[in-house]
């Protein structure tokens, strides 16, 4: 084998490999809102998740592809570390369809599947045809890639290192360990596997050395997502536990099965092609491991679990459903940064709920619990603004800058509301400090300007969330931000007639003031996100509405 072959053994690698993804990308472009869609939908328990991770992982061609869209829902909290599991083992099931594509032995139609793909992409004008030129071609590249390597390797049979290499195929420690390396080279055990099939079109490798390289493949192949999972969230670190579990769980089945019982021969006895053969253990090493586990995946859950311990208290200065260091699919992201805005927005809530209710009783016994979660805002709001830049330099779907945008907008509102709530604590402080305390008359006009803000940012938040609401929705929150603005005149009026009557005295006449400020800035704020989720509705994203949360981290 000269160095012409090797460098023919690396180009066919390489096209493999890019064909691969490449056809996954076309699948995933042609149907991945859809099967976000049923992701979210269908995986209520682990069975239906598992069937599901088959069905997503055969189309979009990548088990990390699956798995990673699973980590998106788990930050989102759309699904549960349960579900992702039963998601993951479906994954690892579908990967196998590449190994059936290459037993099929339709590599003979690369040449015309580059050729219509390549016609396809370059001329069709709508989306899905080019979408779906773009499988065509990547499915000819990665065929060709396959007959690249194949050809590279037929001098391999009459070198001596080789033939001693395979002679060593009694042994499966040998062919666990070369399995791991190939994979944690590679990257990709669909790409592993399709080099053994490569070298069983040439006769090179043998079913019963193959099965051990695949055992130790499959378990190499949790290398990829344990590298991903570091510095991420816990239950990232523990779905890539998940799939390490299930792996050499496999590989324990597996070896022992090998090496101790006629299993293997049944392969041989089903056919004499061993690139049949191959796909067809892979295939067993998948399914059986996976049905085997299914009913175990709460014991899963638990295995992560013991590797990353719960703690009993999280820091509140992080995310609690983006991931800075991974941008998934957009629609799974934007899901991500609603569910972050929606706690920032039950922060800025509870803190001004407690701010206000603590000026109209003169109390400032949560002074320090809502500067804490005035920091927290403030850590928020940098981070979710970071990520929406980080965000919008990504190739977005037409809608999706103008939902961005209005993010932007949108964390703006709440960050201002929170400083708000600061100033009106800052008020209180002052009065209690000094013995200062506002007539009845004013404390009711605080109450009644403080409960129609309230409701306003409540209904204001909410229709955001929904994506619905309507003009007539807009147009009564508008008269009801009119409603503060006159309220707040009103309360002006009458504090300057106290003055004059000398019913209070001039200090805490000009706190009261400043505070009714800070009220009529809130309603101009909380106004802000009518107009923003008005833009929402009309751009009609689907965003599923959840629940408004209060409570603090």
């Amino acid at each position: 084998m000269g160095f012409s072959n090797i460098l023919s053994l690396c180009g066919g690698l390489g096209l493999f490999l890019f064909g691969m993804r490449y056809m996954g990308a076309g699948l995933e472009l042609a149907a991945g809102p859809k099967l976000n869609s049923l992701l979210e939908k269908l995986t209520r328990n682990p069975f239906m998740g598992f069937l599901l991770g088959v069905l997503v992982t055969a189309v979009v061609q990548s088990s990390s592809a699956t798995t990673i869209m699973c980590m998106g829902f788990l930050n989102a909290g759309i699904m549960d570390l349960v579900q992702a599991a039963g998601v993951i083992l479906g994954a690892n099931v579908g990967t196998t369809m590449t190994s059936i594509l290459i037993a099929l032995d339709v590599s003979g139609l690369a040449p015309i599947c580059i050729f219509i793909g390549s016609v396809m992409q370059m001329f069709c004008k709508k989306k899905l045809h080019k979408h779906i030129g773009q499988i065509i071609l990547g499915f000819g590249i990665l065929f060709q890639g396959l007959h690249t390597m194949s050809s590279s390797m037929s001098g391999l049979k009459d070198m001596p290192a080789f033939q001693s290499f395979i002679a060593s195929a009694t042994n499966p420690i040998v062919g666990l360990l070369v399995g791991i390396l190939l994979c944690a080279v590679i990257q990709s055990s669909s790409a592993a596997v399709g080099v053994l099939q490569a070298l069983a079109m040439q006769g090179l490798m043998p079913i019963y050395f193959a099965a051990f390289l695949i055992c130790g493949i499959n378990v190499g192949s949790s290398v990829t997502p344990f590298l991903s999972s570091i510095g991420a969230k816990n239950n990232t670190k523990r779905a890539a536990i998940i799939y390490c579990t299930y792996n050499v769980i496999g590989a324990i089945i597996f070896v022992p099965l090998t090496i101790f019982t006629p299993f293997i021969n049944v392969y041989q006895l089903a056919t004499t092609n061993t690139v049949v053969q191959i796909s067809m253990f892979h295939i067993t090493f998948k399914l059986v491991t996976a049905l085997v586990l299914l009913p175990f995946v709460k014991k899963l859950v638990d295995i992560s679990f013991f590797f990353v311990p719960k703690k009993v208290h999280e820091s509140a200065y992080r995310f609690t459903y983006i991931d800075p260091k991974q941008i998934v699919a957009p629609s799974v992201t934007t899901r991500q940064l609603y569910k972050e805005a929606e706690r920032m927005a039950g922060l800025v809530r509870e803190n001004f709920i407690l701010a206000a209710e603590g000026m109209l009783n003169n109390d400032t016994s949560h002074a320090d619990e809502i500067r804490e979660r005035e920091n927290v805002i403030n850590f928020l709001n940098h981070g979710i603004t970071d990520y929406l830049i980080q965000f919008s330099g990504h190739n977005l779907p037409s809608h999706m800058p103008q939902i961005v945008a209005n993010m932007f907008h949108l964390i703006g509102d709440l960050e201002r509301i929170g400083d708000h709530a600061i100033n009106l604590l800052e008020k209180t402080e002052q009065c209690v400090q000094n013995n200062l305390i506002y007539s009845d008359e004013a404390r009711s006009e605080l109450q009644t300007i403080y409960e129609t803000d309230l409701l306003l940012y409540d209904r204001a938040f909410s229709g955001f969330l929904c994506h619905s609401l309507t003009e007539e929705d807009a147009l009564e929150l508008n008269h009801m931000e009119d409603e503060v603005d006159n309220l707040t005149r009103q309360s002006e009026n009458n504090h300057i007639a106290r003055l004059r009557a000398k019913q209070c005295s001039t200090e805490p006449g000009i706190i009261f003031a400043e505070a009714l400020h800070d009220y009529e800035r809130v309603g101009d704020h909380a106004n802000n996100i009518v107009r923003i989720a008005r833009k929402n509705a009309q751009i009609s994203g689907g965003i599923r509405p959840p629940v408004l949360s209060t409570d603090m981290p």
